[in-house]
Formats: C-alpha cells, sequence, structure tokens
C-alpha cells in the first residue's frame, strides 16, 4: 500500500545485500497522515534478524568485496549515478515528505532539490579529498598518512527531514569507502526506500547500501551488533545519549546530531517589527520540528513587551492549514504523540509564564495534528519550557538585563546547537557569536549552511556533519613510515 503518485516497487521488502528480500517477521509498519490521521501507506517490518542480516552483508561487501579499494573516482562516479537517479525522483521524494510529516507542499520541492544538491556536492569530495598525503618526517625517508574508510556504517535518520539528512549520511560514508545500512524511522521510510532503488539503478555493489526500517527494539538491536564499526545517528538527545553508551562499551565510532534549544539575543539597535517578523515566522518552520530551531527569544527587558505584542500579531495572522495547500504557512506536527508532547508542554508553561497567544488546537481543524503557533512571555530560563526541547510551534521569550546577561542566559542551557543575534552591528554580531557556546551562529536569523560543518556543543551532540569535516567523520588516518617513496604515491 503505497500513494499512487510514489513509485516504490517492493515496499513489502527489505533491501540486503543486493536484493529485495521479505522480513523475518512477516509484518508491516503502518504510516499515519499527520494531515487526516488515515494510514496512507505500509511498509515492511524489520525484525532483529533481518538486522543481523543487513550487518552481515555489509560486512561481507566491505571485508571481501571490491567498494573500500575502489579508487575515490572510481567511487564517487558511482554516487554521482545514484544522485542522478534521485534527481530524478525528486517529486515523490517531495510528495513523500508532504504525505508522511506534513511537510508543506510548497517548501517540498525546495526541501528536496536542496537534499539532491548537497548529495552531489558530497560526491565532489571524491576529486577534491586528498585521501592520501605525504607529511614531513624527522624519522624517515618517507612519512604517509593515508584516510582509509571507517568500515560498516549504520546510518539512522530521525521523522522531520529523512530524506537529506539520510541522504548526507550515506552519501559521505559511499565517498569514504565505508558500507551503509539505512535504518530510517519507522514514520518515515519512503524517502529511504527511494535512496535503496536509486543504489540499485545506479549500479552500487551488492551489500554496500541496505535499508531496514524497524521499530526500537531491533533498532537497539542493530547498533549493538559487533559487526558494526560506527554509528551515524540524528534524533533525540535521549536516545543519542543510549547510542553513545553501546558505542563506548565498544569502542565503535560515533556521530551523534542531537537536540537543541537554541537562543536569538534580540538587541536595542534592531528594529522591533523586524525582529517580531522574524522570531514569529521561523518557530512555524517544519511546525517547529527544527532541532537548531530559535526557540528561545532573549530580549532587553525594557523591549520585552513591545516584542511580545508585535509576535502576538505576527502569530496570529499565520495562515495554519492541510500541507498540501499551497497557501498555507504551517501545517500540523508529524505525529499525534509529537502534538501531545507539545500540549503537555503548553499545560506545564502556563504555569510559569505568560501564553500570549497559541497553546490550542485551531478551532476550524477537526482532524490532524494541529497546534496554533505560541508565545509565552516573561519565562524564566531555569523554567522547563526554557530549558527542555519542546520541538514544536512553541516560543519563549526571555528577558534580559543587557547583553552581558543575554550572552549569560543564551549559555545557561544544556544545549549548544545553534544561535543567533538580531542586530545591524556586525562587529556586535561577531563578538556575541563568539561567545555563545553553540555549533552553529547567524546574524538576523536561523541561517544553517549544509556544506559547512554542522553540529554543536554540550549535550547537541558529538561529532560534525557538512563540509570536508563530514567526510573526515567516516575516515579513520594511517601513518606509513617507510625508508623510501613507493612508485604509486
Amino acid at each position: 500500500m503505497i500513494p499512487h503518485d510514489i513509485r516504490i516497487a517492493h515496499p513489502d521488502k527489505l533491501y540486503i545485500g543486493g536484493q529485495w528480500v521479505e522480513s523475518a517477521g512477516g509484518k508491516s509498519i503502518e504510516i499515519v497522515s499527520p494531515n487526516s490521521e488515515d494510514v496512507i501507506a505500509r511498509v515492511a517490518e524489520a525484525v532483529e534478524a533481518d538486522m543481523d542480516r543487513a550487518v552481515t552483508a555489509a560486512r561481507k561487501a566491505f571485508d571481501e568485496g571490491p567498494w573500500p579499494t575502489l579508487s575515490p573516482a572510481e567511487r564517487g562516479a558511482l554516487v554521482r549515478r545514484m544522485g542522478e537517479e534521485l534527481q530524478k525522483r525528486e517529486p515523490e521524494l517531495a510528495r513523500a515528505w508532504t504525505l508522511q510529516v506534513g511537510g508543506l507542499a510548497s517548501f517540498a520541492p525546495i526541501m528536496t532539490g536542496g537534499a539532491t544538491a548537497s548529495f552531489m556536492q558530497i560526491a565532489g569530495y571524491a576529486d577534491s579529498f586528498t585521501f592520501v598525503e605525504r607529511r614531513p618526517s624527522f624519522q624517515v625517508d618517507t612519512a604517509i598518512v593515508a584516510y582509509e574508510p571507517t568500515g560498516v556504517v549504520a546510518a539512522i535518520a530521525p521523522w522531520n527531514a529523512p530524506y537529506g539528512i539520510m541522504a548526507s549520511k550515506v552519501a559521505y560514508a559511499l565517498v569514504a569507502g565505508c558500507t551503509v545500512i539505512m535504518k530510517p524511522s519507522p514514520e518515515t521510510p519512503l524517502e529511504a526506500y527511494i535512496m535503496a532503488e536509486a543504489a540499485q539503478a545506479a549500479g552500487i555493489p551488492a551489500g554496500v547500501v541496505n535499508l531496514v526500517c524497524g521499530g526500537r527494539d531491533a533498532s537497539d538491536h542493530l547498533v549493538n551488533n559487533p559487526g558494526i564499526d560506527k554509528v551515524t545517528f540524528t534524533g533525540s538527545t535521549g536516545a543519542g545519549k543510549r547510542i553513545g553508551e553501546v558505542c563506548a562499551s565498544r569502542i565503535a565510532r560515533c556521530t551523534l546530531e542531537l537536540g537543541g534549544k537554541s537562543a536569538a539575543i534580540v538587541r536595542d539597535d534592531f528594529p522591533i517589527d523586524v525582529a517580531a517578523a522574524i522570531l514569529g515566522n521561523t518557530i512555524t518552520i517544519m511546525s517547529g520540528q527544527v532541532c537548531a530551531m530559535l526557540s528561545r527569544a532573549i530580549v532587553p527587558r525594557k523591549r520585552h513587551d513591545e516584542l511580545a505584542d508585535a509576535i502576538k500579531a505576527v502569530m496570529q495572522g499565520i495562515r495554519i492549514g492541510h500541507s498540501e495547500d499551497m497557501a498555507t504557512q504551517l501545517g500540523p506536527l508529524a505525529m499525534k504523540r509529537q502534538l501531545e508532547r507539545v500540549e503537555d508542554y503548553v499545560a506545564i508553561g502556563k504555569g510559569s509564564a505568560d501564553l500570549v497567544t497559541g497553546g490550542a488546537r485551531p478551532a476550524h481543524m477537526d482532524k490532524g495534528y494541529f497546534m496554533e503557533p505560541t508565545l509565552f512571555a516573561n519565562v524564566d530560563n531555569q523554567s522547563r519550557i526554557a530549558q527542555e526541547e519542546i520541538f514544536g510551534p512553541v516560543l519563549c521569550l526571555i528577558p534580559a538585563e543587557d547583553e552581558e546577561d543575554a550572552i549569560r542566559i543564551a549559555n545557561e542551557s544544556n544545549y549548544g546547537l545553534n544561535g543567533s543575534v538580531l542586530t545591524n552591528d556586525v562587529d556586535a554580531a561577531y563578538r556575541i557569536a563568539r561567545r555563545v557556546r553553540a555549533g552553529g551562529f547567524g546574524q538576523n536569523g536561523m541561517k544553517l549552511e549544509f556544506g559547512l560543518p554542522f553540529g554543536g556543543f554540550k549535550q547537541s551532540g558529538i561529532g560534525r556533519e557538512g563540509g570536508v569535516e563530514g567526510l573526515a567523520a567516516y575516515l579513520e588516518s594511517k601513518t606509513i613510515l617507510l625508508d623510501g617513496a613507493p612508485a604509486n604515491l
């Protein structure tokens, strides 16, 4: 059962070792529309035995197959071919995002096109990255540093941006010479199915790319499998801690891109109406379900009430509706449990801050997982709504005494993924950026550039994705000391 405008040949099977195979459990996963609450698709559910089969296939492809020993240029050519197959299917990928998580149809082609472009950019590192280099040495005639693939990678992607995040993980792993097991979120498996078909069509060797979609127990089994050399995970900090513990127990490599509670500092020089437009509209992007979301706004106390009123006006003008409607500005949350999570936090917030607007389901939407854009004012930065990731269209407005106090508040968090300062003074923006403990920071809005390093400080993660740093995460360095220079160096 798959929507007619998404062409998946074998939704009832898993892709393991270059073949579409039955799940050992014989069960399926239902995908529910957040717009209608109807079941819109079913795919095969992988169980623990399937995870082991996938690891065996990926292990064989890495240990015995040609993939790690191909030249970077040869691998890059095949990865680009896979990217070309994905380009052909961008309309399906965009449609899958809208259907599964309620991503806006107006934004889906941009999101999907950007992800494929990033995939192709990463393929280019096969030609531009120096995989073998000569270094100076005081001990030998020839010192060489070679960068070799880490091994078998478990790539675990979240439900909010399933294509872009999985595509990045797979592209980097393949260029590095690793083999990959794709484990998408059970709520959003369709993009990974399309990626598996693209890998097959591109001629990626058997076992180099595998697809298994399973629940929590099966996923935990995959991470625990000793045949996995590296886990790359994007998702909640809670799940990331569990994965980190498992990897640490056997010294497996891991890259963890986790949660955030990012702050936007509003300076005195910035116009209130412009700040309100930025903050009020940003929190609705992907219904607030963005790890790098600017969910805390820190404003001078003397401007707090004026900014609260201005943001309220912006939020009350946002059009809420089905994600297929091209005029919709705020679609649904991705699933029932996410809506319930946001509702719980709204209830908590009412006990510690001022609810300015929102906080309820829209009266005109009788079905679907919709929530009004919500603003809390006079928020104590120590409160739960300011310290915990809500992952919904909920903005906390926090008063500060001065710039120094604002920086202190921004850093007073277990997270450190992203941040921003709203100011027309670029020198002030740079000064504040260097003092806020976050992996990314932008001037005048949520600025994200995935071709550059992306990741967090503190509990927002370990390692970086994006840029050449993203490729390095899938490589091990080897130092080779020789008495002379080899002929093929």
